[in-house]
């Protein structure tokens, strides 16, 4: 967003703002691969998933389709960064459908989280549990503000809708 809409957001935030989410393609950058090494290294990982077009969302349930399990997703506990935080509600999009290039999902025994969050977090990597597998009949769920609804599908990427627009 920040590359192909600099001249818009010149407008209303400071150059090294713009700088900064420019950046972001490089650093942290948009590869998984070191960090799927690393957790395989820490735990047996039952599935890993980059969520790239379709954004977290998307990608959580394409996770969830694979293995005919439901989700409980708390969205508390995404690592939204705040300069994305702050181009979507510039724009008026919503992160959870928001290409994620350079995240990774993954989905592992609840007792072996604690282990790989760990190693990723001294690695300098952000990483938390986002949430749990349950039965397919629960469905796929996000929790907003405390309270459980379904989660949200996107019929394309929302950075495609920014960009139709």
């Amino acid at each position: 967003m920040a590359r192909e809409k600099a001249d818009a957001l010149a407008n209303k935030f400071p150059p090294e703002f713009i700088a900064r989410c420019q950046g972001f393609l490089h650093d942290p950058g948009i590869s998984v691969v070191a960090e799927a090494r690393l957790a395989t290294a820490q735990a047996h990982i039952h599935a890993m998933h980059d969520p790239t077009e379709g954004g977290v969302a998307t990608g959580l349930r394409e996770l969830a389709l694979a293995s005919g399990l439901g989700l409980i997703v708390d969205e508390a506990r995404l690592d939204i960064l705040p300069e994305t935080a702050l181009l979507c509600a510039e724009f008026g999009l919503d992160p959870l459908g928001l290409i994620a290039s350079g995240s990774l999902l993954m989905a592992m025994a609840p007792e072996d989280s604690p282990r790989v969050v760990e190693a990723l977090r001294k690695a300098g990597i952000a990483a938390s549990v986002i949430g749990r597998v349950v039965d397919r009949a629960e469905g796929l769920q996000l929790i907003r503000h405390g309270k459980p609804e379904p989660l949200p599908a996107f019929e394309r990427d929302e950075i495609a809708r920014l960009f139709e627009g």
